[in-house]
């Protein structure tokens, strides 16, 4: 990479020792150039327009201004790819989610407790690097999008009554990473308390999957929580893969039952999408829906290829409603899908097949 080509990066946090954290961690790549640091959105502001960052660190939790009313400002008024640093304790327990609602490109922890610091810094260096590389992309597919599918403008649907489905064979299985959130939220709204169990493997960072299904849970009809370890499938219930943790499903008789899986990233992400599809293939087969939504990189297409295989029906998101149609095309250009559906169309696709 050209000396032109790095990556100019803005970090904004109140928390001195945060900012050098990361500040340090940014002069030390070749490929990246820390532009300036800022303790709160107004000093911030002012840097952005000054040293035209490619990319902005931001915590949520600031003097004078939240980091949450910054960024609904900043993506109105100069968009930018932004990556959350943010606590588990921040007063709104959905902020993070929020963020993302709002157009950040990705959250990572803070450090602290039981993260490290070289796991958060490694983790920002990746997000960093993705959403350069991707920022154009991102940027334009979120302003076409956001008003369409973030949760204030939302239509809701109205929602077909289904009977209650008498057993747990049939399953359903979503995969998504950036954008994911917006397109979940907009999905899990829409649909019926009475659907076969689904499970979900969205790229999220330890800690933040707990909310996200909180958050989840609160729009929707559904039950929705995150994944413990070992749990009967029921009717009805939407199960969150926990950050940090890859979920499986393993059938014992005629029951289906959770399982988390602490082994290696797959595609540099865990949970995996192909982690959990590989195994819906394996013990559901043809009674196994499987949805590959939004997000960058190839996880899923693998995994949704064999439950195409395994004779299960499955779906990828089409480019027109997806915030990064990365993952989704894969699975397209491998043959993986059954079917290229919007957002609208996947909502009806999981009611036909729940009746």
């Amino acid at each position: 990479m050209f000396e032109s080509e790095k990556i100019k990066v803005l970090v904004v946090d109140d928390s001195a020792i945060v900012r050098d954290i990361i500040a340090s961690t940014i002069e030390k790549q070749t490929d990246m150039e820390l532009v300036g640091t800022a303790p709160d959105p107004y000093i911030a502001r002012d840097k952005i327009v000054r040293l035209n960052p490619d990319v902005i660190t931001l915590d949520i939790e600031m003097p004078r201004m939240d980091g949450l009313s910054f960024l609904e400002k900043l993506m109105q008024y100069y968009p930018l790819p932004v990556i959350i640093v943010s606590s588990i304790t921040t007063n709104d327990k959905y902020a993070a989610i929020k963020a993302l609602e709002l157009g950040a490109y990705d959250v990572v922890n803070k450090p602290g407790g039981s993260i490290t610091v070289d796991e958060v810094t490694d983790e920002i260096l990746l997000k960093i690097r993705n959403a350069y590389y991707n920022r154009n992309t991102f940027l334009k597919k979120w302003k076409e999008l956001s008003t369409k599918i973030t949760v204030k403008e939302r239509k809701v649907l109205k929602k077909p009554v289904l009977a209650e489905v008498a057993t747990t064979d049939k399953v359903i299985a979503i995969g998504a990473s950036t954008g994911g959130t917006v397109a979940l939220e907009y999905i899990v709204e829409r649909l019926p308390k009475h659907l076969p169990p689904i499970l979900v493997a969205q790229h999220m960072p330890v800690n933040f999957t707990y909310q996200f299904a909180q958050r989840l849970n609160d729009i929707s009809d559904l039950t929705v929580k995150e994944a413990e370890d070992d749990e009967l499938l029921q009717v009805g219930t939407v199960y969150i893969a926990p950050g940090g943790k890859h979920l499986m499903i393993v059938r014992r008789g005629a029951s289906l039952f959770t399982m988390h899986n602490d082994g290696e990233r797959v595609n540099f992400q865990k949970p995996a999408a192909d982690v959990l599809f590989k195994s819906v293939a394996k013990v559901a087969g043809k009674n196994a829906l499987g949805i590959l939504l939004t997000g960058m990189g190839k996880d899923g297409a693998q995994g949704l290829l064999e439950m195409k295989n395994a004779g299960g029906h499955t779906i990828a998101q089409d480019e027109a409603t997806s915030i990064v149609w990365g993952m989704p095309r894969a699975a397209v250009e491998m043959g993986a899908a059954n079917e290229v559906l919007s957002l609208d169309d996947i909502v009806k696709a999981i009611l036909a097949f729940a009746s």
